[in-house]
């Protein structure tokens, strides 16, 4: 099957960004940047874990926020997506909060079990990847109204690390489980 012009630039933005993804995790892990590892008790953890949740968030924060104060200028959109079929233009940033607040629910969730379930020398991967998200958010609203090759990359710098940290959680434990010893 030939691939279409589009489906080449979604491919090698998506394949970019699972590359960063791969290289952030690694780097977390092997490296250790923000040097986690004398950690003691849950409370460091969650320091982490909040501090690291705040750039996710904060770009829900900016999707709500363009698209409230998009409908507050706009006659046609002012009454909300319930009450009005929605511009072009609301029914775009519509798109943009729906797609961040369906990858900020499974980073939380994440993140949350990364924290408080993985090696503390490995807690360096979460601020990176919250990295990651906020820098992926912004490419992905950037390069939205250009098409899909144009966001791909953007989309996948959200996702992937997220779900590479999913990933890994899940083999490490799944590795203990069953009786190796890991990390």
């Amino acid at each position: 099957m030939k691939l279409t012009q589009k489906q080449r630039g979604v491919f090698f933005g998506m394949a970019a960004a699972m590359l960063v993804s791969i290289i952030i995790l690694m780097a977390a892990v092997v490296i250790n940047p923000f040097h986690y590892g004398r950690l003691e008790g849950s409370d460091s953890r969650m320091n982490i874990l909040g501090l690291s949740i705040i750039l996710p968030t904060i770009t829900l924060i900016v999707s709500i926020g363009r698209l409230a104060g998009f409908r507050f200028f706009s006659p046609q959109d002012i009454d909300g997506s319930g009450l009005t079929k929605g511009s072009q233009q609301a029914v775009i940033f519509q798109s943009l909060l729906q797609n961040t607040l369906e990858q900020l629910t499974i980073t939380v969730g994440t993140y949350t079990i990364w924290c408080f379930t993985m090696p503390a020398t490995w807690l360096s991967a979460i601020p990176l990847c919250s990295l990651a998200f906020a820098i992926g958010r912004i490419s992905f609203f950037r390069g939205y109204h250009k098409g899909a090759p144009s966001r791909a990359f953007g989309f996948a710098l959200t996702f992937y690390p997220t779900v590479l940290l999913m990933l890994t959680a899940a083999v490490y434990h799944a590795c203990r489980f069953i009786g190796l010893n890991v990390g």
